[in-house]
């Protein structure tokens, strides 16, 4: 089956079906990110802030997996999918309790299977017609992930907070991402004007690569932990 096309935040806010379809297909999809593990590459990271390598990280992932992993520093520059909120109130509540009460409103949709697909939803094509949304308990506003859907913005703060992160830093490093999206590859971009060391570590091209200092074509686990072993072996040497 042909992957959906991503959510826009005007056609979620402005469309009814279009929220029947994505909390319904996210009621069967969400399982999976919810019980995604941190994995090497992430635990690494968290060990090298722990040792005073990196100041901060800013990350466009919405799992909250670098935060499972150990990772203290962090910036969730499109948010965290584990958090709804209304766009009404400004009202905030875990997902797994909105999908709690969205269960059992539509028991009829809680044992169909499907497919996972990417950022919590699922590969499921049916009649969403008579999937009843849970909506703002406190003003009845449309509640919708905590994340930044396409044709969204970075809120401010996170935006503001990782550039005065980047200010302060002597250097940076992108990690598995091919910076196609504006709101990492900005901070590349101002890396780059500042004169600062930039470099890249991903398995292909990036929209970066020609800004960059330092390029390593890789798979993400084995280096940064060769990274881990060989700083701290740096450190005992001291």
């Amino acid at each position: 089956m042909e992957a959906a096309a991503p959510v826009q935040h005007g056609d979620f806010m402005s469309s009814y079906h279009v929220r029947q379809r994505y909390w319904a297909r996210a009621l069967i999809g969400f399982s999976a990110m919810r019980e995604a593990q941190a994995g090497g590459a992430h635990r690494a990271l968290a060990a090298l802030e722990s040792q005073g390598y990196i100041q901060q990280l800013v990350t466009q992932n919405v799992d909250r997996l670098h935060q499972r992993a150990g990772s203290r520093r962090v910036i969730d520059l499109h948010g965290r999918a584990d958090m709804v909120k209304c766009m009404v109130c400004d009202y905030q509540m875990m997902r797994h309790a909105m999908h709690a009460e969205m269960a059992r409103m539509n028991p009829s949709f809680v044992g169909l299977q499907a497919g996972h697909a990417p950022d919590g939803d699922a590969d499921l094509e049916t009649d969403f017609s008579s999937f009843r949304i849970f909506d703002c308990p406190r003003c009845s506003g449309i509640l919708k992930p905590d994340v930044v859907f396409y044709g969204d913005v970075v809120p401010a703060e996170r935006r503001l907070a990782a550039q005065v992160a980047l200010a302060e830093s002597d250097a940076v490093l992108a990690v598995g991402t091919s910076l196609m999206v504006f709101s990492g590859y900005r901070f590349c971009r101002t890396a780059h004007d500042r004169g600062i060391p930039l470099a890249s570590l991903s398995l292909g091209v990036t929209r970066a690569d020609a800004l960059l200092t330092h390029q390593w074509r890789a798979p993400l686990t084995p280096v940064l932990e060769q990274a881990v072993r060989s700083l701290k072996g740096a450190e005992r040497s001291l």
